[in-house]
């Protein structure tokens, strides 16, 4: 299938679609694109991306609520994708791991960098911004699955919600969490309703950035 054969509504769809990948880094959620193209029923939604999944021109994932991915060669169905202004930021490993994140002004690999598009760093200082691999499966219900890569803006504080990477002093590692200050101590909360939540002193946490945008793995 082509993309002329598409309803007007299917394209509206893709264009959502691409759209949300573009400027914030995930897929919208069946609610976001109802809401985007004028439809109020979830399930004439649901229907029109299994459309676009039988046309070649998407990819779902059931087990999630942003399970939607562009397939690759929308261009050869006729449609063109945005050209989108690329920078180079530092790899600097996993975000799993037994040491804290390196630090911005000590690194000097320029083989370790990743390309990012410009967009998804926002307004934040690009001399900032770096990337982490992420090992794991703990943040997976926020869409982030083990092999993708993370972009942050570094920062040492949080406020509660937000998705940060800390290193954990007396654990001796780093994780990725939602971060919630309850008082006396910290709250690391995954995104993996299997997993239990992290409970820290405040003297043994060290926030180390603030996840700006997630690029995916493609299997």
């Amino acid at each position: 299938m082509d993309y002329e054969a598409l309803s007007e509504k299917q394209r509206a769809i893709l264009r959502v679609i691409q759209d949300w990948l573009q400027r914030r880094g995930y897929p919208p959620t069946i609610r976001d694109i109802g809401s985007a193209v004028g439809i109020t029923s979830t399930s004439v939604v649901n229907y029109n991306l299994n459309k676009l999944v039988e046309g070649g021109f998407i990819t779902r994932s059931k087990d999630v609520s942003r399970g939607i991915r562009l397939n690759s060669n929308l261009e050869e169905k006729g449609i063109k994708l945005e050209e989108r202004t690329l920078m180079r930021v530092p790899l600097l490993g996993h975000i799993v791991a037994g040491a804290p994140v390196p630090t911005l002004d000590t690194f000097n690999d320029e083989d370790s960098m990743t390309s990012v598009p410009r967009e998804l760093i926002g307004s934040a200082d690009p001399s900032q911004v770096y990337a982490l691999t992420v090992n794991g499966y703990s943040m997976i219900d926020a869409m982030i699955n083990d092999g993708d890569t993370i972009i942050l803006r570094h920062q040492e504080t949080a406020r509660n919600g937000e998705m940060v990477a800390v290193w954990l002093t007396e654990r001796g590692e780093t994780t990725l969490k939602h971060f919630y200050d309850e008082g006396a101590r910290i709250r690391l909360q995954p995104a993996n309703p299997t997993m239990d939540p992290i409970y820290v002193d405040k003297d043994k946490v060290q926030v180390q950035g603030k996840v700006l945008a997630v690029l995916r793995r493609l299997n």
